[in-house]
């Protein structure tokens, strides 16, 4: 995390392209924070990955990235995205604006940030005393955020509610 920061520091650049997935446990949307949080708001952060789930466009945008496209884009379209993200363009690639504005003009209520990371930990089979864990939270609150999430997309149980996630591509078909 903090390279990173001394990279950009260092090289003063006017665009990062950056991966989600950076091995060594580097979480891509850490860094975008890190990077759009320096002095003077940091150079412009473009997200390229093979990601596209609801969750990781999501977390990446609320992290301040200018952009959001997928490792298959055409060059040509690669090449304007990089320009247009330079002059502090939002750039998203075709099928996640599209998934974005659906999930805005949706009538469907629309989960939080939060929801979307206890519904990715409930579709990995953990438990609420897991989920509690590892996000520093009250088993407490987690069931009251598994109320809301059943409530939300329809549904009575933990196993409706990991099929329906998976269906509508709100969390990643990964372990």
């Amino acid at each position: 995390g903090d390279g990173i920061a001394e990279v950009v520091a260092r090289t003063n650049p006017d665009l990062v392209l950056m991966d989600l997935r950076m091995g060594d446990g580097v979480d891509g949307v850490e860094a975008t924070r890190i990077v759009t949080a320096l002095p003077g708001g940091g150079p412009a952060v473009l997200v390229l990955t093979v990601y596209d789930t609801d969750q990781d466009i999501l977390r990446a945008i609320e992290a301040g990235a200018t952009g959001y496209l997928l490792k298959d884009t055409p060059a040509d379209v690669l090449i304007d995205a990089v320009h247009r993200a330079a002059r502090g363009e939002t750039v998203l690639a075709a099928p996640v604006a599209s998934r974005l504005t659906l999930r805005v003009r949706s009538p469907e209520p629309t989960l939080t940030g939060r929801e979307l990371e206890i519904l990715a930990h409930l579709t990995a089979g953990r438990t609420n005393r897991d989920i509690a864990r590892q996000l520093h939270i009250s088993e407490a609150t987690v069931k009251s955020h598994l109320a809301h999430i059943y409530t939300k997309l329809g549904v009575d149980n933990r196993a409706a509610a990991t099929s329906t996630a998976l269906r509508r591509g709100l969390v990643a078909d990964r372990p």
